[in-house]
Order: structure tokens, then C-alpha cells, then sequence
């Protein structure tokens, strides 16, 4: 794994780790203790204090002897990451779907789980479907020939993915899937923002723990506008990136600019 460091200090690096996954509600039942965090990004415990300290400062964890560290979840922030792309403008993706199947089948896969679960609060605010509801959840590597290129997790209604499982994941796009299954897809409802690699991506993805990602949210909609498929991306910057064709609509005043085009590449 590179053992390049970035400019922030490591009690900082980790703070903003765990900030990122107590955002995606990684801890509903708890943070994991001092001493596995000292094992996880091998530092000392006063490192690991000190990003907890931070933490704690901002109001999103809690901790109380005896009762170890809990996140404290802002009610705004009750719905989960899929209400906060729900307020956010998000690009329409037209004519993309193909561009990313194209990308599946260039690509090669390693399948790393594949599981029936309960739908978390914020999957089912997704995929509009209830709390606790089946959903499978499939965890991917995708790879070019240079190396890996990204670490895909993606959620699908069990009663769309019984008809595919890791041996169908490991050959095929799961929109190909999707499709055979009986979905028409119809579009996509997508953001791009960034994260940094904890101690699992870095080592799926062979960068150092706290290196940027690009973090890619996708909600996919059949042609009734049902959500079939809700995927969270980590791609490499250094082997991907993600092009857009902008022309300007109105007068020069409106400065308003529309997707012609959009593309995703990759190295």
C-alpha cells in the first residue's frame, strides 16, 4: 500500500474518517474503542483521542464512561444520506446508462459480498420502500489492467434481486441484470462529492488510509419512476474521471448552463 502522508496531522485525517461514516450511519451501534482505532489506523492513543475529542466538540458523538462512544444524529439528518440528496440539485443523467454498462463490461469485477439485509432508514428512504424491508446488498471491486478502480456497494429490493446472486454479479453489470430481471430502466438521479479512504477501501483500493476519493451516490428509477437500485461509489481519482458537455441556454445575463453530454472515463 503507498505510504504516502498527506499535509494533515493524523488525529485530524482520522477525524475526518469517522466524521464521514457517522454521516453515512456506520455506528448505529456504536463507535468501535480506542484500542481497535489505535489498531485500525495504527497510531497512539492519544491520536485517537484526539480526533474522538474533536468529535465529540462538534455534537456527533457522545461518550460516557461505561457506555462507550455513540453517535448523535442531528434530527435534519434523521432520514439519512438519501433525504440529503433529496434537497440537493442532482444531476439528470441522459444517455449515461449505456456509457455505464459500456464501463461494466470494459471493466473486470471481484464480487467481495453479496447479502440479504434489513433496509436501514436511509436505503429505504432511498429506494422509497419500509423500514426493515429486504434489500440485497452487494459489495464490488471493479479493476482496469493498471489496478483496482473502484469499491461499489449497491442496494436492490430482494424482490428484483432474487433473480441474480454473486455468480451472476462476478459476469455482468447489474443494469444488464436489472434489465434481465424484468426492470426497464428509465434514469438516474446522481451526485459527485469526496471522501477520504478508511482502513477497508484503502486496502480494496491500494491508497493509503485518508487518501481522496470521489464518492458517487446513484439512485436508478424504472421507466415508472420506481427506485430498482441505490449504489455508493469510491473511485480512484487517478484512474477515473467523470466529463460533462455544458451549452449556455438564455441570454448572457442568465449565465445558465445545461448538460449536453455527459461521460464517465476511466485509465
Amino acid at each position: 500500500m503507498p505510504s504516502a502522508s498527506l499535509p494533515l496531522p493524523k488525529y485530524h485525517q482520522i477525524y475526518l474518517v469517522l466524521r464521514e461514516q457517522l454521516q453515512e450511519g456506520r455506528f448505529a451501534d456504536g463507535l468501535p474503542g480506542e484500542l481497535a482505532l489505535m489498531d485500525q489506523f495504527s497510531v497512539a492513543r492519544v491520536t485517537v483521542r484526539r480526533a474522538l475529542e474533536l468529535l465529540q466538540g462538534e455534537g456527533l458523538i457522545s461518550r460516557e464512561p461505561g457506555r462507550g462512544t455513540r453517535p448523535v444524529a442531528p434530527a435534519s439528518v434523521a432520514a439519512g444520506g438519501a433525504g440529503t440528496d433529496a434537497q440537493h440539485s442532482r444531476a439528470h443523467l441522459t444517455g449515461l446508462l449505456e456509457n455505464l454498462v459500456s464501463m461494466g463490461l470494459r471493466t473486470s469485477v471481484k464480487v467481495l459480498d453479496v447479502d440479504t439485509v434489513t433496509a436501514s432508514s436511509a436505503v429505504a428512504a432511498a429506494l422509497q420502500i419500509p423500514v426493515g424491508e429486504s434489500v440485497q446488498k452487494a459489495v464490488r471491486v471493479r479493476s482496469t489492467s493498471e489496478g483496482p478502480l473502484s469499491h461499489i456497494t449497491t442496494y436492490v429490493p430482494a424482490s428484483i434481486a432474487r433473480q441474480f446472486g454473486r455468480r451472476e454479479l462476478a459476469r455482468k453489470p447489474i443494469l444488464v441484470l436489472l434489465e434481465e430481471s424484468g426492470v426497464r430502466v428509465g434514469r438516474a438521479h446522481q451526485t459527485i462529492s469526496a471522501r477520504l479512504a478508511d482502513a477497508v477501501v484503502a486496502r480494496h483500493l491500494d491508497v493509503a488510509v485518508g487518501s481522496a476519493l470521489l464518492a458517487v451516490r446513484r439512485l436508478i428509477y424504472d421507466d415508472s419512476e420506481r427506485p430498482v437500485q441505490w449504489l455508493h461509489g469510491l473511485y480512484r481519482p487517478d484512474r477515473y474521471e467523470y466529463e460533462m458537455q455544458l451549452s449556455r441556454v438564455g441570454s448572457i445575463d442568465a449565465k445558465v448552463w445545461v448538460s449536453k453530454e455527459l461521460s464517465a472515463q476511466f485509465h
